[in-house]
């Protein structure tokens, strides 16, 4: 998974996967954004500090929406609504807002309180 996420950063960024992937375990290791920009060019192959922040901050939307689908994917098997056709379209889909339009037939919906009175066998009531 990280493989895939390094390309598209480099697809969108126009750096290096190389790079990418030695700025993340700098990173991960707990190295800070100035200091990665300061003492370790070489790693990095002379990335600045806006660069590295951008790297970090796609990193972590691309992890964000990684999570966001598995919840998704697993809402929709839980319903028995997944096909297919659909595992592919979310399995594509990397943008957070097509993600959530993709998701939004399968979203459960909240109950009102008139909803559940209805459950319930109160509506007669309701209409007298």
């Amino acid at each position: 998974m990280t493989q895939i996420f390094h390309s598209m950063i480099a697809a969108i960024l126009g750096i290096s996967e190389k790079q990418i992937g030695q700025t993340l375990s700098l990173l991960d290791d707990g190295a800070t954004i100035p200091f990665i920009s300061r003492y370790r060019k070489e790693m990095t192959g002379g990335l600045d500090e806006v660069q590295i922040e951008s790297i970090r901050t796609h990193y972590e939307k691309l992890k964000e929406t990684a999570k966001r689908k598995e919840t998704i994917v697993a809402t929709i098997r839980e319903q028995g609504k997944m096909t297919p056709e659909l595992q592919k379209r979310i399995d594509d889909t990397w943008d957070s807002t097509a993600l959530e339009d993709i998701y939004l037939p399968y979203k459960p919906k909240r109950k009102t309180r008139a909803e559940a009175a209805r459950q319930k066998g109160l509506e007669p009531l309701a209409t007298l």
